[in-house]
């Protein structure tokens, strides 16, 4: 069976997907399209053989022509089109944030959990790198003993205009926040904002970089350096400090180079280039495990918890002082969460 999937949003992030589901992946096809850009929309039809040109989301998630939702519009309209998706009974791909407050979120839990069946895949594509992966499970192995600091980097080259302060923690951060709950099993208890000194490449009033440190509930500590006008190229790190050894993400997934008494490797340019494999990996598990009859990887729980971290983190940005996480009891339908 093909999976007849509608995507909501066609622009940068849209598109891409739209590439790998028509082009690289297998198993699924883009049925039907829409975007608040209906220009756009049309365009981007137009190059889809058989797709279908809706008005507006509902319209399109209301197609008995689409078996599946992807969500790639501006975030704070996720809320709606997931809540959508699940009275529909479809399954929905949402890409980050699955929505921009915790209200919003707490809505969708609540679907959800009213619908008896997880519904919703939230788009943490760092869960499907091979990197991350490999360096979770030499954490969760124990052969290199209890973790116990965690040291992350998110550095872009450089962001678009629209991009605002708080997306340094909201739109970027965010990426290392659900890497800690996901790499420990575990929840962020607090949270704290350091403003170090502003670089002068960075906009007035943006505070970039920012150093966010993240109390996990079992004690362990990660900090994460997030720096969005780094300029040189787009450079994620991460490395985990634990009793007997550590694990490190590797410098580049190419080559190092020896010659003339130096040495050199390729930094990564775009988020597309760094990530891109660990982009088609996760599409590939959704598409695999909504034929099948359900859903996987990151959930509405995973969603609901990272955005709470980002609100919490915006707070302490703010205040200037440590921040204490609440979130609400954890239902029964994500305490077995597949990844």
């Amino acid at each position: 069976m093909t999976l007849n999937v509608g995507v909501i949003g066609v622009g940068m992030i849209g598109q891409d997907h739209i590439r790998r589901l028509t082009h690289v992946l297998s198993g699924a096809r883009v049925a039907a399209v829409t975007d608040v850009d209906l220009d756009r929309a049309r365009a981007v039809a137009d190059d889809l053989p058989g797709a279908k040109l809706h008005q507006n989301g509902p319209a399109l998630i209301t197609d008995p022509d689409v078996d599946a939702v992807v969500v790639t519009s501006w975030g704070p309209t996720h809320e709606e089109y997931v809540l959508a998706s699940i009275a529909a009974g479809k399954q929905v791909f949402c890409e980050k944030p699955l929505a921009t407050t915790r209200e919003a979120c707490d809505r969708i839990v609540d679907a959800e959990v009213a619908a008896g069946r997880r519904m919703v895949m939230v788009g943490f594509m760092r869960r499907y790198d091979d990197q991350y992966r490999a360096m979770k499970a030499a954490v969760t192995s124990g052969d290199i003993g209890a973790p116990l600091i965690m040291h992350a980097a998110h550095r872009n080259p450089s962001v678009p205009g629209h991009y605002t302060s708080d997306m340094i923690i909201n739109d970027s951060t965010v990426h290392d926040i659900d890497v800690a709950r996901w790499m420990f099993d575990d929840e962020i208890a607090a949270v704290t904002v350091l403003k170090p000194r502003v670089s002068s490449k960075a906009r007035p009033g943006f505070n970039d970089p920012l150093l966010v440190l993240l109390e996990m509930a079992s004690g362990v500590l990660v900090d994460v350096e997030a720096m969005v006008n780094a300029g040189f190229g787009y450079d994620i790190r991460g490395e985990v400090v634990c009793e007997d050894g550590t694990v490190e993400l590797s410098e580049s997934e190419g080559t190092v180079v020896k010659r003339a008494g130096r040495f050199s490797g390729r930094v990564p340019a775009t988020w597309r280039e760094r990530f891109i494999r660990a982009f088609d990996l996760e599409f590939q598990a959704w598409i695999d495990a909504v034929r099948a009859g359900g859903t996987t990887g990151p959930s509405v729980w995973d969603g609901y918890a990272a955005t709470v971290a980002c609100e919490t983190g915006l707070a302490a940005l703010r205040s200037g002082v440590r921040e204490p996480i609440t979130l609400r009891a954890r239902p029964d339908l994500y305490k077995q969460d597949v990844a």
